[in-house]
């Protein structure tokens, strides 16, 4: 499920430096300016379906960091592994905190490929409503099927299985499914306009009072 991405700013960024596209999502009035895992959590598996959606995903990533001015915050792929391992979920889970700045980036970078690849999102979720629609297996569209084998391969591969909710996840292959599923209308939801900033609010629905 290959697809050519190109990650040459388009011209709304082209001359955007750092601090514009940074500033262009709004602090959010949470105590000690930094995200919670849950927030952590949601960033990360919303990589990870992109990352099964592309291959070569993470590379693309850290093309699109440094085409968006982002090197600063996002300088290699050590860095962008640190960052995503601040998902408590991961087999190495960092404790860390991301700064405001630091998941601003992932966010931008993650509406971004999600825009490039908002066909092959649309084409999976509406063979999905059809195919169960129908009552057949997922696994009947070969496409769908590959994003889904990719999906529960890298969540296999890099989450902790000794946690409660992965290793429910690891048991029953329909819920990570519908995991699978539910980040590809996560990652739909942020395609349109103004997506980048409905995805970043959406992130902290619950956490503020």
């Amino acid at each position: 499920m290959s697809h050519y991405i190109n990650v040459m700013p388009d011209s709304s960024s082209a001359s955007l430096s750092k601090e514009d596209i940074v500033k262009d999502l709004p602090d959010i009035p949470i105590s000690k300016g930094v995200c919670s895992p849950q927030i952590q959590q949601k960033i990360d598996l919303l990589l990870l379906a992109i990352e099964a959606l592309e291959l070569g995903g993470s590379e693309y990533m850290l093309e699109l960091a440094k085409e968006l001015g982002l090197r600063s915050l996002i300088k290699n792929r050590v860095v962008l592994w640190r960052l995503r391992c601040s998902n408590p979920w991961r087999r190495s889970y960092t404790r860390n905190n991301l700064t405001f700045e630091e998941a601003k980036a992932l966010v931008t970078i993650a509406s971004k490929m999600a825009q490039r690849l908002t066909v092959s999102i649309r084409e999976l979720l509406l063979a999905e409503q059809h195919i169960r629609s129908k009552g057949l297996a997922l696994e009947q569209h070969f496409r769908l099927s590959d994003y889904l084998e990719r999906f529960r391969a890298h969540f296999k591969s890099r989450m902790n299985p000794r946690r409660a909710k992965i290793d429910s996840y690891l048991s029953s292959k329909e819920l990570l499914d519908d995991l699978a599923i539910s980040l590809l209308s996560q990652l739909l939801f942020c395609t349109g306009t103004s997506g980048k900033q409905r995805l970043w609010h959406s992130l902290f629905d619950g956490e503020v009072k």
